[in-house]
């Protein structure tokens, strides 16, 4: 059996007091249920596939474990499905605390209106294309770290599953869509996406280009999320300070400028047109 290494875990947030919680607590049973089966360490390491490194990082609450970790100790350790039924807690827990409350308020808007403006938008980026650009950060992330990230990113995007599936609008920049991050063949995947998801019938995608003398999106990035009791919350790279708002007349200056920048983008048919013809340029 293969040995995987200590990249087999996520490493915790600190900042989230219930995963670290939740964390430490299922750790500790797994050392409890190890020890009283009297295996050190290192041996349940090999008999699970895993690094003993790993083993006492998970059991200190240090790592959060897969599933198929879990699945494993369950099996080594005769657990009966109580240390696999340990997964239904730790999913919840696996990703970053502000990761997981950007996804619960994604997951219960009817209305989603994104303009990004460096980059291809997460909820819209390939695996590898994810990985290219979290990868490509300086000081450079563990390959640790970058897989949690990339995993995170891609969990985001079952909003794409919903039923019944809410309005998604994005608004991108034409230098982000010129720029072969990951090579070329990524770079190809990630303009097929794009097409994929500017076809849905409840996507609405557009480009700015370059060449646009009029531009209302200087000030950077502006997300808009609805709720179906009428509520909702915006952010922008250049206003209030970038934190959340729910202000109605905050949130019409922000819905103002992105009805603006949609109006100088290209329509969503001469968007999708114009990203084939990149395709086809590579």
């Amino acid at each position: 059996m293969t040995v995987e290494t200590d990249e087999s875990g996520w490493e915790v947030d600190p900042d989230d007091e219930w995963g670290v919680a939740v964390i430490t607590t299922v750790g500790r049973q797994l050392k409890l249920r190890r020890e009283a089966a009297g295996m050190r360490a290192g041996d349940f390491g090999v008999a699970v596939g895993y690094g003993e490194d790993l083993v006492y990082k998970v059991e200190g609450g240090k790592r959060i474990p897969r599933q198929e970790y879990l699945d494993r100790a369950d099996e080594v350790l005769g657990a009966g499905g109580l240390l696999s039924a340990a997964w239904e807690d730790v999913k919840k827990v696996r990703y970053p605390k502000k990761v997981r409350e950007l996804g619960k308020l994604e997951a219960k808007a009817v209305e989603i209106a994104l303009y990004e403006c460096h980059i291809v938008p997460g909820l819209l980026q390939t695996r590898e294309h994810a990985r290219a650009v979290i990868g490509a950060a300086q000081p450079p992330y563990s390959p640790d770290d970058v897989e949690r990230m990339v995993a995170t990113r891609l969990a985001r995007q079952t909003v794409f599953e919903r039923e019944p599936a809410p309005a998604l609008s994005f608004v991108l920049e034409e230098g982000p869509l010129r720029r072969p991050i990951g090579g070329t063949m990524v770079w190809r995947e990630q303009l097929e996406r794009l097409l994929q998801v500017g076809r849905l019938h409840n996507v609405v995608l557009q480009v700015m280009r370059t060449g646009c003398d009029t531009h209302s999106g200087l000030d950077g990035r502006i997300e808009l999320l609805k709720f179906p009791d009428g509520t909702a919350v915006g952010r922008s790279d250049g206003a209030f300070n970038n934190r959340p708002i729910t202000e109605p007349k905050h949130l019409r200056i922000l819905e103002l400028r992105y009805g603006t920048i949609r109006a100088q983008a290209l329509s969503p048919g001469e968007s999708l047109a114009f990203i084939e013809q990149l395709l086809g340029e590579t």
